[in-house]
Order: C-alpha cells, then sequence, then structure tokens
C-alpha cells in the first residue's frame, strides 16, 4: 500500500497509455470510467491477419487479457497496487475482420485480498453496420500486489 496520496485515476490511466508498448503496437486505446471499469478501443489492421481477410485469434485474445486486466488495474490503482493475470478463458463468437472497429469493455466481478475476478466483451463494429455484435466474452483472474517504484514509472 502506498502511504502518500495517489493521482486520481485520470492521471493513473494517462500514464499506464504512455508506458504500454503492447497497446501502441497494436493501436489499442484505454479508457477507464471509474475504478473497477475499462474499455478498450482498436480498429483491426493488415498486421492483425492471420488469413486473407480474418484476424488472428491471438489478436482477440489478447485485446480480452488486456481489458481484463485494465478493469483489474483501475481497481487496484486505487489501494496503490498493480496486478499481474494469473489466468484467463475466452469464447469466441464471431469472426474479426480487417477494418473492424472493436471496443472491448469489462469490469471487475470480485475483489478478494490478493486476486480479482474480471469479465468483459469484445465488440466488432464493421464498416457500414449500424449495430455492434459480440465477438468474444471472457473472464480473467489477476494478482494483486503493491506497487511500490513501479507506480513511479507509471506516472513518469
Amino acid at each position: 500500500m502506498s502511504t502518500s496520496p495517489l493521482p486520481d485515476l485520470p492521471t493513473l490511466v494517462a500514464g499506464y497509455n504512455r508506458i504500454n508498448a503492447y497497446g501502441h503496437t497494436n493501436g489499442m486505446t484505454l479508457s477507464a470510467p471509474e475504478p473497477g471499469k475499462a474499455e478498450y478501443r482498436m480498429v483491426i489492421g493488415p498486421e492483425h491477419l492471420s488469413s486473407p481477410g480474418v484476424a488472428h485469434g491471438g489478436v482477440v485474445a489478447g485485446l480480452m487479457d488486456a481489458v481484463l486486466g485494465a478493469a483489474a488495474l483501475t481497481l487496484a490503482f486505487t489501494a496503490g497496487e498493480l496486478v499481474s493475470t494469473v489466468e484467463f478463458k475466452i469464447n469466441y463468437l464471431h469472426p474479426v475482420r480487417l477494418g473492424d472497429e472493436l471496443r472491448a469493455v469489462a469490469q471487475v466481478d470480485h475483489t478478494g485480498k490478493s486476486l480479482l475476478v474480471s469479465s468483459g466483451v469484445i465488440y466488432r463494429q464493421a464498416a457500414g453496420e449500424n449495430t455492434a455484435t459480440a465477438v468474444a466474452q471472457g473472464v480473467g483472474t489477476f494478482n494483486r500486489y503493491p506497487a511500490g517504484k513501479r507506480l513511479g514509472e507509471i506516472l513518469g
């Protein structure tokens, strides 16, 4: 636990967005409306494809792990903690295609002394479509631990 006052959630999320190389590489943008909730957005580009026009399942799994973890992280931040993935499960519901805009949302469902559990859904908005379609759902377990000096890395 941190003994000094913690920055507000928007400051912590901005710091995380700045240092998150995985997110930058994949064109992912994180937002957090409140502690314990997170949203990532990304657009599927040619670098995300495994076959002509279809995204690799690992891209979708990476986005799911990121949003589940971010929901846990935004809650852990409020206690001066960070998180690491213990495990997660994903169900693929529909294919993701080149040009699809993805919106991943997650929330913390359980908090324990050392573990957090979050669940989430990834939605696809295809070009020309008016409605979003759920393409994946998942649940993850995350270990919480004191941020210590690593919090300074996030805040820069």
